[in-house]
């Protein structure tokens, strides 16, 4: 059990990726994300989903980061796919799926605050929580764009 959890977690072997992992991993998260924008009629149930991929994502990452050793290794990529779906939320428009990517990885990446100050958050809860919030920041302007547009 614990392997695939490890399998899940390095997002089913792109978090090894020698370029990029972070990115790479964040790709697995597209189908969902994607999916999720079918049901942008029901923004509730939306977030209902995306509240439980994140809280799956914090003991995957968790058990993951204790198998492989050291803080919020780059290979787990766990935090970076479940929580992309977020980015989507209430949006119909394929390229919000994509400004949505972009936003999230933008956010995760440079980490301004008040993501910077959740760095020293140990385990699961904290390898989850900052891309959470990046993520929570990019729906918030993925919004912004798509009114404007």
């Amino acid at each position: 059990m614990k392997n695939f959890i490890k399998w899940v977690a390095v997002g089913f072997g792109t978090g090894w990726s020698p370029i990029m992992p972070g990115t790479v991993g964040t790709l697995v998260g597209l189908p969902l994300a994607w999916g999720l924008m079918f049901l942008y009629e029901k923004p509730l149930l939306q977030s209902v989903i995306c509240i439980v991929l994140t809280l799956i994502s914090i003991p995957i990452c968790g058990i993951a980061e204790e198998m492989i050793g050291g803080k919020d290794p780059g290979c787990i990529v766990a935090d970076e796919y479940l929580t992309l779906p977020i980015t989507v939320i209430g949006l119909t428009s394929p390229w919000a799926l994509l400004s949505g990517f972009v936003l999230h990885r933008i956010f995760d990446i440079t980490k301004p605050p008040p993501i910077k100050q959740l760095q020293h958050i140990h385990g699961g809860f904290g390898i989850t929580i900052d891309d959470f919030l990046a993520a929570l920041i990019a729906l918030g302007l993925n919004h912004l764009l798509f009114y404007f547009i």
